[in-house]
């Protein structure tokens, strides 16, 4: 974690650039010290989206609840009557999808009526009944606050310990979703509608989990986490470099000014430096082979076959 604070950061600026010193950032109306607020926060900014920033990667992991109910079911009707049970389907219903006899493919709960012991689903159903054995999944889920992108390739099913697919297109997630083949032993995932969704729904509680990168780059003073997206208090500080935050800082501060492509060498190179210091670097395989996960040759052992 960088030590320098936002007072400091713009300070050494204003030095190099031959401007006065501030004795504050935050709540200066000086033009020059007000705009050199706006500029840390626009350079921030974009080094953030430069990388994947160790500091800035959360593991995340999670549940997939469901519930089995009795309910009625009319033909060509989309409300659910006489339901069992509706306890863990009012936080957002449409989060639910639900499958049973009579149901559609790809149907998913509308609303929710505790009182009345009703809900309405998406789609009607497509045969009557009394006491239908229904299960509702959760399949869709709210991303976490400070999520701003997926690392790639984390996306897993911890339970079964599998590799979940996707992040799948329009294309395929329609296919899954209207298909007659369109289920199997993994989970397919999608970034849709801000919600990582899940496909096909799970009938058991599974942990899923994956990596993502924080939207937060700025400690709030005396913080060691990362819990802003913004500069506010002049003792706050940020994870990234005090040198590269400085150059960048000037960097943006002549470009505004209308001064370009002053410092950009200088800024790359920080840059450069940054990004391969944060974290290390994997040593790279010229002869890679598959990983044996299942049983074959690799794994089976010489003798012992049960004798």
């Amino acid at each position: 974690m960088a030590n320098a604070t936002l007072l400091s950061l713009v300070n050494a600026a204003q030095g190099e650039l031959g401007l006065p010193v501030s004795a504050t950032i935050i709540g200066n109306a000086a033009a020059d010290a007000a705009q050199l607020r706006y500029l840390v926060n626009a350079v921030g900014q974009e080094i953030r989206r430069q990388a994947q920033w160790q500091a800035a990667t959360v593991a995340y992991t999670f549940t997939t609840p469901f519930y089995t109910y009795t309910a009625t079911t009319t033909d060509d009707s989309t409300t659910l009557s006489v339901l069992s049970s509706t306890t863990g389907l009012t936080t957002d219903p449409t989060y639910f999808q639900v499958t049973g006899t009579g149901i559609p493919n790809d149907t998913y709960l509308a609303s929710v009526n505790a009182g009345a012991a009703t809900a309405v689903m998406t789609n009607a159903a497509t045969a009557s009944g009394t006491l239908v054995s229904l299960t509702f999944s959760q399949v869709r889920f709210a991303m976490p606050t400070a999520f701003d992108r997926l690392v790639d390739r984390t996306d897993w099913d911890k339970t079964q310990r599998w590799e979940m697919l996707g992040p799948e297109t329009a294309q395929q997630w329609q296919w899954l979703k209207s298909s007659y083949i369109s289920t199997g032993p993994r989970v397919r995932f999608r970034v849709l509608g801000n919600l990582f969704q899940i496909w096909p729904a799970l009938e058991a509680d599974h942990t899923l989990g994956w990596e993502y990168q924080s939207k937060y780059w700025i400690y709030a003073t005396a913080s060691t986490s990362l819990t802003k997206e913004t500069f506010t208090v002049d003792t706050d500080t940020c994870m990234f470099p005090d040198r590269l935050m400085v150059i960048a800082l000037k960097r943006a501060y002549f470009r505004a000014k209308g001064f370009e492509p002053v410092f950009d060498s200088e800024y790359r190179m920080e840059l450069d430096n940054a990004k391969a210091f944060d974290q290390g670097s994997p040593t790279l395989n010229m002869a890679p082979r598959p990983a044996s996960i299942l049983i074959g040759y690799d794994n089976i052992p010489d003798s012992g076959y049960g004798d």
